[in-house]
Parts: C-alpha cells; structure tokens; sequence
C-alpha cells in the first residue's frame, strides 16, 4: 500500500475512528482481574493515540510531499549505484555530448496533482557519469505538442524539494503546473518544460547536491545526467541559455550553488527561503568538511570566482530565513551576475508551503524576462507584481550589479528594507544566510 496513495489514507481515517469508538462501547465492558482490565484500557488508549499520530502525519505528508514512499519514510532507500570522484568539472572526464543519446519511456505519474494540467509523466533514469539511478518527473508546457510549435525548442527549468521531500512536491503540494497552464496559454509566462528530479537519494541524509567521492554524486545528477536526458527526450533548448534551476528551502541552496558552480549548464536560479553556507542544513552531508562545505557554498563560490558569471539570481525570503543570504550574495555580485533579492515580512507566512506556492507566477514571470533576450547586460530588470496571497506585503529589490554592494529598491507592492535586517547578526551569518538559528533548524 503506498504511503502516499488514497487506501492508505482511508485506511488511516478509518482505524482512527474505530480507535476513538472503542473506549467509548468497551471502557465499562472489559472483565477479568483489576491488572487485565488497566493493561486492556491502556492498550485501547494508545491505540487512539497511535492512530490519530499516523492520520495527522499522513495528512502532513501528502500536504507537504515530505516523503515519497515506505522507503524514504524508513530510511532504506538508496539510489546510488556508484560514487566515483569525478573531478572539479563532476565529468570524470567523460565527453557528456559525444554520448549516445538514451530514449527513456516514460508512464504517467501518480499521486496527487500529478493528472491537473495535462498530466506529468516520469520516468527512471540511470545516471551514466554520476552513478545515481532514481525517477525524473516532466511537465510539458500547452504548446508542446501543438502543431504551430513542432519545431521549436522550449526552456528547460529543474524545480527542486527542500529536505526532506519529494520530487513531486513542485506538481503535488506547490501546485506549481496548474498555475502556470493559464499563464502559458495566455502568453504571461514562456513554455517552460518542468523537470523534477529525485534530490532524496540517501537514506536519512541531505546530500546538498553535492559531489562526494564515495558517497554521492548528487550535483552531476543534476547538472549532466538529468539535463542530458531531457535534452535527448524532448526539444528543449541547450544550456545554458536555454535551462534554469529553482528551489525552496534545501532546495533553494542547490539552486543557487548549481548556478554560481556551473554558469556553462545554467542562465539563472531561483531561491525560496534558501542559504548559503550547506550547514543552514543540519543534516547535509556538504556540511561534515570544511572542503566541501566551502566548495558547495555559492557565496564563497562567487566571491571567489576569477570571473564574474553570467548568471541571474531572485531570492526570496524572511528576515533571518533566506533573506540576508541574497543581501550577501548581492553585495558581492559583479556585471555580468545579476541579483533580485525579495523581502518577505514574517506576516506572509513562514517556513513552508503556504509562503513558497503563491510565489510560483511571480518566479517564473521574472524567469520569462531572464531568459530572454532583452535585459541589460549586467543589470536586473524591474520586476513588478504581486505574489499571490502574500496580500501584497512583499517587495522586490533590485541589484545594481555593477559594483560590490548591492543597492535597496522598491517593489510595486511594498517596499524592502532600506538596510539588511542583520538583527545583531555577525558578517559570517549574513553570508551562510543562517542569522536565526531557530530559522535554520525548522528548514525542510
């Protein structure tokens, strides 16, 4: 029975409602000696207990998408095959486009929301450089299979779950296609093919999306196998003009570090309540060595980077939640590297679902003007709109770019801080995005 399929559900609803039943009819009725009839109402008691825990977590989970199976639930799955060290570039050498191209066969997606808006499809790839073998999930835009757009090739944007979660969290709980069909269809937003893979690939760890000979491979995952599999599939435009990453939370990091690691595979990034330093993770595997922490942490990434990328960044989030690791990054960025940093005050929501959804058609009307050709070379654009339910609270700023300090601008729907909130936070939070400590221990 899946852990997140409907008979699992009410199979759940069911045995809580026998549970609270039961005390009700029997409480008065148990016979036998004073010690059988406690050790038998205990055991009534905690059977309540024990079913109204499970139904409150299932609901959760499939709000949520926190876990996708039994497997990741119990902490037996493992989706590595092989962990080879592949070298700074993650190729071990391997010439990526001389490969062979694999056609995968893909099946309908199930679980909720995974049939709205024509449906999502997936499939189970074996990463031939990073030794992962895990499912990929696909949404393809309205004009994909359009006859007028048969020969054009669409953007590509990888959406990727906080920690833990699911691959289908973007389609499930954010909702994230049902948005943008409309959007698409009336020409608000470009064609974007969404792609979601697996980020979950060890058991009770956060790889970080990390490269970790002998343990994962998680950045080449993402950043080679996946896209050379959805560029062998599908007509999607080549990266990295062609091809964005966006995430929340854990998520959010990965995105960001993807970009800043590898402005040959990406255009641009989106952050949802993300940080800097792999520690804002307590359980990330980047977090455990200084090496590789330093290595996976964009910040420094970029601000050590011999030439400035050509990369955009939006990031968003609350004070002590995101917000100061886009300040940070914004700070350092160089032309061409572009920053949009977005202020969320605490009344928009917190550290979840409710605060990422609403946020989608913003996102990717930005990333419509990001990847296409008419911003400044080495400016952000202005980006006006609201944010869905945020009730108009949240506000853009704009990053110069053009220098080391980024400049505080307004939004249309607010207005951001005219100084980083640091809240007595010292110069190396700032730039790991960790200021709150509570912030960073209730991420998922």
């Amino acid at each position: 029975m899946s852990l997140t399929g409907t008979p699992f559900l009410y199979t759940t609803i069911v045995l809580a409602v026998v549970a609270l039943i039961l005390p009700l009819v029997l409480w008065s009725r148990v016979r036998g000696p004073k010690p059988l009839r406690t050790a038998a109402r205990l055991v009534m008691l905690l059977f309540a207990q024990g079913t109204a825990v499970t139904l409150i977590f299932v609901l959760v989970n499939n709000q949520n998408n926190l876990y996708d199976n039994w497997a990741d639930l119990l902490g037996t799955g493992n989706h590595v095959q092989q962990a080879q060290d592949l070298g700074r570039d993650g190729t071990g050498g391997i010439a990526v486009k001389r490969l062979p191209k694999v056609k995968q066969t893909f099946t309908a997606a199930e679980g909720p929301g995974m049939h709205a808006a024509g449906g999502v499809r997936v499939t189970q790839l074996k990463g031939r450089v990073s030794g992962v073998n895990a499912e990929v999930y696909v949404w393809l835009p309205p004009q994909y299979n359009d006859p007028a757009y048969r020969n054009k090739k669409f953007p590509v944007v990888e959406v990727l779950p906080g920690y833990p979660g699911s691959a289908k969290a973007w389609f499930g709980s954010m909702k994230a296609h049902e948005q943008l069909l409309p959007l698409m269809k009336s020409g608000q937003v470009a064609p974007f093919i969404l792609v979601a893979p697996r980020t979950n690939l060890l058991a009770g760890v956060d790889t970080g999306c990390a490269n970790i000979p002998g343990q994962v491979n998680a950045d080449t995952w993402l950043s080679i196998d996946v896209p050379k599999m959805v560029m062998d599939n599908f007509r999607a435009e080549p990266a990295p003009q062609g091809w964005a990453v966006a995430g929340y939370s854990a998520g959010a990091h990965c995105a960001v570090k993807l970009a800043v690691a590898h402005p040959d595979r990406y255009r641009a990034a989106v952050s949802l309540s993300g940080y800097n330093d792999p520690i804002g993770e307590r359980n990330s595997l980047a977090s455990q060595n200084p090496t590789v922490r330093n290595e996976n942490n964009p910040y420094l990434l970029l601000k050590k980077a011999a030439v400035p990328p050509p990369i955009a960044l939006y990031i968003s989030g609350e004070s002590g939640d995101g917000y100061q690791a886009g300040v940070a990054l914004e700070a350092i960025a160089k032309a061409p590297t572009t920053v949009h940093v977005v202020f969320l005050p605490r009344s928009a929501g917190g550290h979840n679902m409710a605060l990422w959804r609403p946020q989608v058609a913003t996102v990717f009307r930005w990333l419509t003007l990001q990847m296409g050709q008419n911003h400044a070379r080495g400016h952000d654009r202005s980006l006006t709109g609201t944010t869905g339910s945020l009730t108009g609270a949240a506000a853009g700023s704009t990053g110069t770019a053009a220098g080391n300090t980024g400049t505080t601008g307004t939004g249309t729907t607010g207005t951001s801080p005219q100084s980083p909130l640091t809240g007595g936070s010292t110069h190396a939070e700032l730039a790991s995005g960790t200021a709150s400590r509570a912030g960073a221990a209730q991420r998922r």
